[in-house]
């Protein structure tokens, strides 16, 4: 084999920590960013908050008017307090002289502050509440206030086990009964009996087998002159499958009863849960902190970044000039390396800031008429318009649009909100997908409740307008607007 030297000419993409670092802050929603921020500030010592940082200035600056003051403007004193104050500047002396050589040869940690409320003194007690209680710790509570037998106890444990978190029993009573009969010779009967107690805990419906039976329960516990509850308690026993196809004319005949009659009964069954698990069940609240606000002044909409979204961050005076000094070893190259840390993240936030201010300016710049008019006046966008206009990556502007929100004179949206597919019209236009939608929910807003107009006709009225869509896409865009079918919107009037 024959050895050679060969010289090549080559460009790749190196992906250096800091381009990571940039990247990885552009894809973060604002409450990721203030979390990635407070961890910087706390790992970080040459990084601190901007606010402490003006605070401090301002402090300073005060002293220091003060201390001219004084000089121009000097009290009279008694003899005593002359005294006690030439003896604490002789100690404050000695302890400057004392600190001064501290500072020479230690570093002195200047934390960054954090605050605890919107205001002084203000606290926010609610990440001091207890842990939400569960479905099952509640049924619990109630369990160990009833006066149940140790058997009945342990059945009642094993029934409550097996609620999801709807509130109804997961498995058959006979599944329940078999896994206790290793240790307990328990009967069917005795395990209903049981379920009958839990069937009275609260919430009401609890423990039901079926949506039939969690109905009942409920209805059961309505007073006797409820109007109604009689031809209630019979249209969920015997006609449940008939009201869910919403097949009023066939409920009609089976009842043997009067329309009126029918949408009183209908009525009631509407105001209760069929889902009673979930009143108890904690809801974790989803926050939305918008980064973007839109404002429309003397006729022009203004973007500007939401300054309550984004803390300030700054360099720590106090080791920044620590670094001034001619200094080496260990803590001195620590400084160094942190301090290059902190340009670099303070350096990638601006950066992140100014993409996400001209990536929503752009977007407004589209997207004026839907401003002005609403969601019929949306204009179709894609990730590449927005990139070819500002010269950068579709990943880019996908990162930046993805879980970054805007405040509208309309509401708040996610940037990707703005961004839907095109269809053709019969003029040769477009019209977005999402323009669409708003026409398909106005229509349905708008018809007849007796008589609800189909997907077919839908798309026979978006063609009268020029618009030609498939009666399938009109099933797709009304399934994502969570808007059930012309068969079950169909009510008595």
């Amino acid at each position: 084999m024959r050895q050679s030297l060969e010289l090549k000419l080559g460009q790749r993409l190196t992906m250096t920590p800091q381009l990571q670092q940039a990247i990885r802050l552009l894809q973060l929603s604002a409450i990721e960013l203030q979390a990635e921020i407070q961890e910087a500030l706390e790992s970080n010592p040459l990084l601190e908050n901007g606010d402490d940082i003006d605070r401090e200035s301002d402090d300073t600056a005060t002293a220091e008017a003060q201390e001219s003051s004084d000089a121009t403007n000097p009290a009279d004193e008694s003899t005593e307090e002359r005294s006690e104050s030439d003896l604490d500047s002789a100690t404050d002396s000695e302890e400057t002289v004392s600190q001064n050589e501290w500072d020479e040869h230690y570093d002195v940690a200047i934390a960054p502050k954090v605050s605890q409320g919107s205001g002084d003194g203000a606290y926010e007690f609610e990440s001091y509440t207890s842990a939400p209680q569960t479905l099952r710790d509640h049924l619990y509570w109630q369990m160990r206030m009833t006066p149940f037998s140790d058997i009945d106890m342990t059945i009642a444990h094993a029934l409550i086990d097996a609620i999801d978190d709807h509130g109804y029993i997961s498995c058959s009573l006979d599944d329940i009964r078999e896994s206790l009969t290793p240790d307990h010779e328990v009967e069917l009967d005795e395990v209903e009996a049981v379920l009958h107690q839990i069937q009275n805990f609260d919430p009401i419906g609890v423990a039901a087998r079926d949506v039939g039976e969690c109905l009942t329960l409920q209805l059961r516990q309505l007073p006797e002159d409820t109007p109604a509850r009689a031809n209630a308690l019979e249209l969920v026993a015997k006609h449940l499958h008939l009201l869910g196809a919403r097949d009023y004319t066939q409920l009609r005949r089976g009842m043997k009863i009067s329309a009126d009659d029918l949408q009183q009964a209908v009525t009631l069954i509407q105001a209760l849960d069929p889902r009673p698990g979930n009143r108890i069940q904690p809801v974790q609240p989803s926050y939305v902190v918008p980064d973007v606000v839109l404002r429309k002044i003397k006729g022009l909409w203004h973007v500007e970044l939401n300054a309550n979204a984004f803390p300030r961050v700054g360099i720590n005076p106090g080791y920044a000039g620590l670094l001034k000094r001619n200094g080496s070893g260990k803590d001195h190259k620590y400084l160094q390396d942190n301090l290059q840390e902190a340009r670099w993240f303070i350096k990638s936030l601006q950066n992140r800031q100014d993409t996400l201010l001209k990536v929503a300016r752009e977007i407004v710049k589209r997207q004026r008429e839907f401003f002005e008019l609403g969601d019929e006046a949306m204009k179709p966008m894609v990730l590449h318009d927005i990139a070819e206009a500002l010269g950068m990556h579709e990943s880019t502007i996908s990162r930046v649009t993805t879980q970054k929100y805007m405040l509208t004179p309309r509401g708040i949206f996610e940037l990707k909100y703005f961004f839907s597919s095109h269809v053709n019209t019969a003029d040769g236009g477009t019209r977005s997908a999402t323009a669409i939608r708003s026409l398909i929910k106005k229509f349905i807003d708008k018809e007849t409740p007796t008589k609800p107009i189909s997907d077919s006709k839908i798309a026979q009225l978006l063609e009268d307008q020029g618009i030609n869509v498939a009666r399938r896409t009109i099933a797709k865009y009304r399934e994502h607007m969570n808007i059930p079918p012309s068969n079950q919107r169909k009510s008595l009037g």
